[in-house]
């Protein structure tokens, strides 16, 4: 009990740290905001050493699976790449101050709809320490203050990020504890948190499957999360088979261990046969292992035979489950069963089709012709992500500075009254 009480009084100081801090963010001009940002991209560079440092000993200690391992990694073009998303997120428009919607009413009052800063966000998040400086980004630039809780398993790693980050800020003139994280990796903190009501406005969680549940089921703070990552690829009779192999082989196998990698393969029965063992062959020798439905068994007998649950499983990892449909309905159908509402593509040169799926897919993102692992802020133009968001609430796919916007109305009057 101790413990806990010590982590809801420190979360009630950096909270109240942090409201300050975004009422200065919020009234900070765009170019004020936007060289800070420049400022902590060039100071993660200069603690790059550090950095690198702070992450080896991370990985000394880790002993999970090989894809969430490179969740955890850091070199030196990972931390480039945190800076130079810095960077991007600097470059792009301002999300704050835009007039939404505007009109007049009978009675002469201007109405106008703008958009302003969530406040106080709380970030929970596991493996991958790059996450932190992503969200910091585009808390900053969107007027928001961050409390970052990262996962045990990246704990140096988030202190060097944040340690730099920080000074950048510091150096910029702007507030410290715009960004700020827990003095450690206690579960009672992620608790605290949850149960913030009032201290924070948003929750964002952004890891497994149970982490998000957790969050759901305990916050009292609104939440802004995405479910299991339980992606598909669906390969049309009428797909180009080059294209198919090389895309199929980009959205398993790329980084298997994020959420935008494709865990599920769906093809057609018409081409099962020719196209399926080369797509089985590529994938292999780059490590996948399978678990295949009767009908994919059958073209390829040394497929592993999938259990009840294989299809409802986010792997997370090397393995790929595999099944024969019969056409696009089909593939619709077995993606509304067993799919998470995350992103789903299909690869063919059929456009009727392609629309026909665009178009009854339920999910947050749908790809034609293209990787799942597309799925990602930076990839959209976004500079970066704070997560992706799987609800119907808010906000739907990657989350970027818009959606950590919300808005407030501006009426401007000449003396009315109301009757």
């Amino acid at each position: 009990m101790q413990v806990e009480t010590e982590a809801i009084q420190h979360l009630r100081c950096a909270a109240h740290a942090a409201r300050e801090a975004s009422r200065v963010l919020a009234a900070t001009g765009t170019d004020r905001r936007d060289a800070g940002l420049r400022i902590m991209a060039t100071s993660l560079r200069d603690h790059r050493q550090q950095i690198l440092a702070a992450n080896s000993a991370d990985l000394a200690a880790y002993s999970g699976t090989n894809a969430f391992r490179d969740r955890l990694t850091l070199n030196e073009a990972r931390v480039e790449a945190m800076a130079q998303g810095l960077e991007d997120v600097a470059a792009l428009p301002d999300p704050l101050g835009r007039i939404l919607e505007e009109w007049t009413r009978p009675n002469g009052l201007r109405i106008q709809r703008i958009a302003t800063p969530i406040g106080v966000i709380g970030m929970i998040y596991e493996s991958r320490p790059n996450v932190g400086a992503d969200a910091s980004a585009l808390c900053l630039k969107s007027g928001n203050a961050v409390i970052l809780r990262g996962g045990s398993d990246s704990l140096n790693s988030a202190r060097a990020i944040n340690t730099a980050l920080v000074q950048g800020l510091e150096a910029a003139g702007l507030p410290r504890a715009c960004i700020q994280v827990p003095p450690n990796a206690d579960r009672a903190y992620v608790a605290a948190m949850l149960a913030g009501a009032g201290l924070l406005d948003l929750i964002i969680p952004r890891g497994g499957k149970s982490l998000v549940e957790r969050v759901q089921r305990e916050a009292r703070v609104p939440v802004l999360a995405h479910a299991e990552g339980l992606c598909h690829t669906y390969v049309h009779a009428a797909a180009d088979p080059e294209m198919a192999r090389r895309v199929v082989a980009n959205a398993k196998m790329r980084r298997p261990g994020v959420c935008g990698a494709t865990e599920t393969l769906l093809i057609d029965r018409a081409i099962a046969a020719a196209q399926l063992p080369g797509i089985v062959g590529d994938l292999r020798m780059l490590g996948c292992d399978f678990r295949a439905d009767a009908a994919a068994r059958s073209v390829v007998p040394d497929l592993p035979a999938a259990n009840d649950t294989d299809f409802d499983t986010e792997w997370l990892d090397a393995m790929l489950s595999v099944a024969v449909v019969d056409g696009v309905d089909s593939a619709l159908a077995h993606i509304a069963r067993h799919g998470s509402s995350h992103t789903d593509a299909i690869i063919t040169e059929d456009a009727s089709v392609a629309e026909h799926f665009l178009a009854h897919i339920d999910g947050a993102v749908a790809l034609w012709n293209a990787s799942t692992q597309f799925c990602d802020g930076g990839e959209f133009g976004f500079g970066a992500e704070i997560g992706i968001a799987t609800g119907r609430i808010h906000a739907r796919g990657p989350v970027g500075l818009e959606q950590l916007t919300t808005y407030r109305y501006l009426i401007r009057g000449t003396g009315q009254v109301r009757a």
